[in-house]
């Protein structure tokens, strides 16, 4: 009798363990930083834009900007063309200038930090310098 009570023990144990992973894989984790807290060390590093409406995405890298400290600036590439990217995020919300040439403004991003996002998703619009509509845009933070 008492090894049959051990195993029901330990499938019912197995299986409210089985829930709770399940819960904690759903539920956001406790460090996760809310939108307005992201700053400019949160934004450094490789992400991953997607534009609606046109099937080619692009990588972005984003550094230390070397003359505003909390800034960033980096480079976008959209395969194989590269063009340099600088920009800031303040209270969750996202902006970022675009130059093909690295001397004019050929595109502007605006966005919000996604919440719940932990700070690795932004959202907003894409608009080049002539065009009269903007796309919206997807960034996506890379591990």
């Amino acid at each position: 009798m008492k090894p049959r009570r051990a195993l029901l023990s330990l499938t019912v144990g197995a299986a409210v363990l089985a829930g709770a992973g399940a819960a904690a894989q759903t539920a956001p984790p406790t460090s996760c930083l809310k939108a307005q807290e992201v700053r400019q060390p949160h934004m450094l590093g490789l992400w991953r834009a997607e534009f609606g409406g046109v099937a080619q995405g692009a990588t972005v890298l984003l550094e230390k900007n070397a003359s505003y400290a909390d800034s960033f600036s980096g480079a976008i590439n959209r395969g194989g063309a590269i063009a340099r990217v600088a920009g800031d995020v303040d209270d969750g919300e996202f902006t970022m200038e675009e130059s093909s040439d690295g001397k004019r403004i050929s595109a502007t991003w605006i966005g919000d930090v996604v919440e719940g996002s932990c700070g690795k998703e932004i959202r907003g619009t894409w608009k080049t310098d002539g065009a009269g509509w903007p796309l919206d845009f997807v960034l996506r933070k890379l591990p």
